[in-house]
């Protein structure tokens, strides 16, 4: 065999093998790639919480900030307000910052599952569950008055009996209007502010509550009928994808965990009737504008830039009053968290330091 024969078969059994290892290897990424839309076990579940910080997942790559080698404990809580049981996650040291998690619909506490962990060896982070939500009691809506109001009240008085006398708020979405009525009536106790697509000013209420204003308008049995579709699957899963950068990256544990809550019997009505009582924070804005002029409360703002239903204009208005304002843009949707996890944990952590 000449030397010329003996590089050409070595030269096509090369071939073979990196042909081989190519397809294998391609077939491998498809598969990971399946399983992460599908939601397969590899994803970070609603009751891991990242359980290493380094499964914290920003997006569809790992967040710079989780590359640490040690387990973030979140602790599963729960305590009595008013006869009712409030579920929360607790975090962190308690002689930290302390930062009160309030959540937005239809979601819970589990949209902090990777924030917390995120943030846990700054700060002290705690998210409860409203009535209703989550894991905490869910009375019927004869059983228990539905409304901001309420809400606001029972995580008052949540915070007085876990022993929180000063803390900062992370306000989203239904979390604005009820942090937004405990600071207003308890300014000593809130150092500052965090908010992602929560509103407090009437521009903010754009073309995605037409509907709703003529239901809060004229209550009546047709008007509502076309509201029923905001607790179906896929106008929750609808809420965590539109406008994303990259849909198929977001966590389907979301709108199948909040879906799972929405289904329960009698949880529609809670939701209409919370979103009926929406229309009582509108006239309250002034109030909390007031409040804002008055306190000047630092706040950073990490805002969805393509969501439908706070839009961008809402996060601009805050400057009106406030001096202090450090604002971000982003280029995602409603639940901002899921793509820009990493982004918003590092702000926070720069804004409280």
């Amino acid at each position: 065999m000449t030397k010329t024969t003996q590089k050409i078969k070595y030269a096509g059994l090369l071939a073979v093998l990196f042909l081989f290892a190519t397809t294998f290897g391609l077939n491998q990424i498809e598969m990971a790639y399946a399983d992460k839309a599908e939601g397969s076990p590899g994803q970070v579940s609603p009751k891991s919480y990242g359980s290493k910080t380094n499964n914290i997942v920003c997006g569809d790559v790992l967040c710079d900030k989780s590359q640490t080698n040690h387990s973030i404990h979140v602790k599963e809580n729960s305590i009595v307000i008013q006869g009712q049981e409030i579920f929360y996650l607790e975090a962190g040291k308690e002689n930290k910052e302390t930062i009160l998690l309030l959540h937005g619909f239809p979601t819970s506490s589990h949209m902090y599952r990777n924030l917390i962990p995120a943030l846990a060896d700054e700060f002290h982070l705690v998210a409860p569950d409203y009535v209703g939500y989550g894991r905490s009691s869910m009375p019927t809506v004869d059983e228990f008055e539905y409304t901001f109001e309420n809400q606001a009240k029972i995580i008052e008085e949540f915070t007085e009996k876990i022993g929180l006398e000063k803390y900062n708020l992370y306000l989203m979405d239904y979390g604005a209007p009820i942090g937004f009525r405990i600071a207003s009536e308890n300014p000593e106790k809130v150092d500052s502010f965090m908010v992602q697509n929560g509103n407090a000013y009437d521009e903010g209420l754009q073309e995605f509550w037409d509907d709703i204003k003529v239901w809060w308008d004229n209550k009546t049995p047709e008007n509502e009928k076309k509201l029923h579709h905001l607790v179906t699957l896929e106008a929750t899963k609808w809420q965590y994808t539109h406008g994303t950068r990259n849909s198929d990256a977001i966590d389907p544990s979301n709108w199948k965990t909040d879906q799972d809550g929405l289904d329960r019997p009698g949880n529609t009505s809670i939701q209409l009737a919370m979103l009926y009582d929406y229309k009582t924070n509108v006239p309250l804005y002034p109030q909390w504008q007031q409040y804002f002029q008055e306190y000047q409360p630092p706040m950073l703002i990490t805002w969805g830039g393509n969501d439908y239903i706070f839009p961008e204009i809402g996060a601009h208005q805050y400057e009106r009053d406030l001096n202090n304002v450090e604002k971000y843009i982003l280029d995602t949707g409603h639940f901002a968290l899921e793509e820009d996890l990493d982004f918003i944990s590092q702000k926070i952590s720069e804004f409280l330091n």
